[in-house]
């Protein structure tokens, strides 16, 4: 090893030099000098050398996509450091004492022989015999710290993190939570697969993003459009929480789900593969920013085709789900038009029959939030009824949940005249692109039925079930077919902490002034926390 110059002082000095290995770093750009910065900071800081002394030089991503730098470590004073300083470094740096700045991920580190002390001719001096036995000594603590590091592999790997292989952290072991997920209907896709079908990851192929990352359009090498949820590092559950949730959304199948293709866990990443709803969310249409019309009959068809998918999804899937996020950004419509409902990343399994509901912190969206699940913290199916009155509410006025401090379930009920054989005493609250339509087909049915949904207490609400075959006579009264339409990771913008009973979400007081359920991001299923505290046993 040659003398380097020391990038602070200007002094020539044996620096201690290695490879640097990110196995997941959550960036993929090397322009952002900030970050490199950042890590320099943190190397000098924590290994107690002076501000500078350290050299990181020719960062790349290899063919494994692992970030690799050579790093270099001057001392602080002299030209060397002494035997005692280099098993330190050697033994923070490969037993992963040091830990990095979060955005670099987990590492190791493969030193370069050090030279403790330069040939003095060709006799073996005092000097020579020390140098030899420091060498020794470094090898052995080398090996010693090889070990250990395999040791911490094998343990990373039994905790899922699956950084390399993608089942490597689940092999059977035959117990509940073990083994490879147990997939119907999905498949594994490599790291390498999705970046290519979406060049990279490329800005002209995101769809939206959220609080969880964000979701980019990709195509399969046989054509098939997909969309996939990439997590970014903040959101990222643990390999049993992302395993469950996978099992959980490969076995919900219904042509009203948005259906789960794939996934992907490997590399540091977490990414569920849906099929690609090309229309995007029902609340884009109602805004007019798709430019998609949708006449009366469509809206009805694509009610029920949203109330079809949750009647699944309570009766049906197995164990039964309760959504727990319906809302109009969590509808999305196929090349037909047709409804498929969305964003399972809240949903909970309802497997405690003796109860019939389940005891949670309050989560949910803002406007379609139940009251009485908000104010007793007791999740039932009917939780979902009320968000999806809310829903066929919006479908007739097109306005959002809350506008300007005004909640729509209040302003419709303030509004209601059923005198008013015409219009229900709505006419200035629907939505002036069907306002005009001569005959409004079963509209005064439907505005009874959305108002029987929004209920405050849940047992006077229908079930979902009940609900489809209302709007299934309202279509089939028109002489519509009802079967010739096809008709679960959101931001969670509303989460409730507080202990005990509460006050209504929707009392004049507690409502926002600024509209809170506009969402422009394209809402897709997965990469949420499923916490085990309050998962039902």
């Amino acid at each position: 090893m040659n003398k380097d110059l020391n990038p602070q002082s200007c002094q020539c000095q044996y620096p201690y030099e290695g490879k640097l290995v990110f196995r997941g770093p959550s960036f993929r750009q090397l322009s952002d000098d900030n970050k490199f910065h950042d890590l320099e900071r943190s190397l000098w800081t924590k290994l107690g050398l002076n501000p500078g002394a350290v050299s990181l030089r020719n960062p790349f991503f290899d063919v494994d996509d692992y970030l690799q730098i050579r790093l270099g470590l001057f001392p602080s004073t002299g030209e060397r450091f002494n035997i005692s300083e280099i098993q330190r470094f050697g033994f923070q740096l490969s037993n992963q004492t040091y830990k990095p700045p979060e955005e670099f991920g987990p590492y190791f580190f493969i030193a370069d022989p050090y030279p403790f002390e330069e040939d003095k001719g060709n006799s073996i001096s005092t000097g020579a015999i020390a140098g030899i036995a420091s060498a020794c000594a470094v090898l052995v603590l080398g090996l010693v710290a090889l070990g250990v590091y395999a040791v911490q592999q094998k343990k990373r790997a039994k905790k899922a993190i699956g950084l390399s292989r993608p089942f490597a952290s689940w092999a059977p072991s035959g117990q509940d939570s073990g083994g490879a997920p147990q997939l119907k209907g999905a498949r594994w896709f490599s790291y390498d697969e999705l970046k290519k079908c979406t060049s990279n990851f490329t800005s002209s192929n995101e769809l939206g993003s959220g609080g969880y990352g964000k979701v980019y359009r990709g195509q399969l090498p046989d054509g098939q459009v997909v969309a996939i949820k990439r997590a970014q590092q903040g959101s990222m559950q643990g390999g049993l929480e992302f395993k469950t949730e996978i099992e959980l959304l490969s076995r919900v199948h219904h042509k009203n789900l948005v259906g789960l293709l794939g996934f992907c866990f490997e590399q540091g990443e977490q990414m569920l593969v849906y099929e690609y709803m090309p229309n995007g969310t029902l609340r884009e249409s109602l805004s007019g920013k798709s430019g998609i019309h949708l006449d009366w009959k469509r809206r009805l068809r694509i009610a029920l085709g949203s109330a079809r998918g949750l009647a699944y999804l309570h009766e049906l899937a197995n164990p039964p789900i309760i959504h727990r996020d319906v809302k109009t950004t969590n509808i999305l419509l196929d090349e037909t038009l047709g409804a498929k409902v969305a964003d399972f990343g809240l949903s909970k399994l309802v497997s405690d029959t003796g109860k019939g509901h389940v005891s949670t912190q309050v989560k949910g969206t803002l406007g379609y939030l139940d009251p009485e699940y908000y104010m007793t913290q007791q999740l039932t199916e009917k939780s979902d009824v009320y968000s999806f009155g809310v829903v066929m509410l919006e479908l007739i006025t097109s306005k959002q949940p809350i506008e300007k401090g005004k909640y729509i379930v209040r302003e419709v009920r303030m509004s209601l005249n059923r005198n008013d054989v015409e219009s229900y005493g709505m006419k200035e609250m629907i939505d002036p692109s069907i306002r005009n339509t001569p005959i409004l087909i079963g509209f005064g049915k439907f505005l009874d039925l959305a108002m029987q949904c929004v209920e405050e207490t849940a047992a006077d609400r229908p079930s979902m079930s009940e609900v489809v075959k209302a709007i299934e006579t309202i279509l089939q009264n028109d002489g519509i077919n009802t079967n010739s339409t096809s008709t679960s990771s959101s931001a969670t913008d509303f989460v409730g902490n507080a202990k005990g009973p509460l006050r209504h979400p929707y009392s004049n007081d507690a409502l926002p002034k600024k509209d809170v359920s506009d969402s422009d991001h394209f809402d897709y299923s997965g990469g949420y926390v499923l916490s085990t505290k309050i998962e039902p046993k």
